[in-house]
């Protein structure tokens, strides 16, 4: 059914089974299962279960889909939403009371390859600015030089450092003041 602002809507008593293509929004208030490969926006209402792979522009989850989505620009998981899946898009959000379980991946997606109706190609993540844990740990740390001075018996001894500095231990410097 395709309504005036060009969308075509599943209706709720609507069982497709297959591959679905287009070039316009669909919206889901029935059941679909196989593959659904969109150009622009797949609305899955709360009524709507979709058991799928999916490769849209946007997909908003106010129902339930079963399987991977691909999104070219975002994926929104509603209050009502639930999904199990791994979600590939540049944007994602999910709303506070939503159900998600699965993988995320917000890289950059090749979205020529999703329009041509290819499954897109994911280009590396972005560059982290943290350095790599493994390099940090494998730096030696040199130990300690001995302090050697007179305590008398009656002075408190100031505690023992820790005997290895982890990640995000800090170094402070502590000064003694003697009577």
């Amino acid at each position: 059914m395709a309504t005036a602002n060009g969308s075509t809507v599943i209706g709720e008593s609507i069982l497709i089974s297959g591959s679905l293509q287009g070039d316009e929004d669909l919206t889901v208030r029935g059941r679909v299962e196989g593959t659904v490969t969109l150009t622009r926006t797949l609305v899955v209402e709360p009524t709507g279960v979709v058991k799928a792979e999916v490769q849209v522009k946007n997909c908003i989850v106010a129902g339930v889909i079963i399987g991977n989505v691909t999104a070219s620009e975002s994926v929104e998981i509603t209050k009502e939403g639930r999904m199990v899946g791994d979600i590939a898009a540049p944007r994602v959000i999910i709303v506070d009371g939503a159900s998600f379980k699965g993988r995320v991946d917000m890289g950059e997606v090749d979205v020529s390859a999703a329009e041509r109706g290819e499954r897109p190609a994911r280009a590396l993540s972005r560059p982290s600015s943290r350095p790599a844990l493994s390099s940090a740990r494998s730096v030696p740390r040199p130990a300690p030089a001995p302090v050697e001075e007179e305590v008398s018996a009656s002075a408190p001894r100031p505690p023992a450092p820790p005997p290895s500095l982890g990640m995000g231990a800090v170094k402070r410097k502590v000064v003694v003041k003697r009577k």
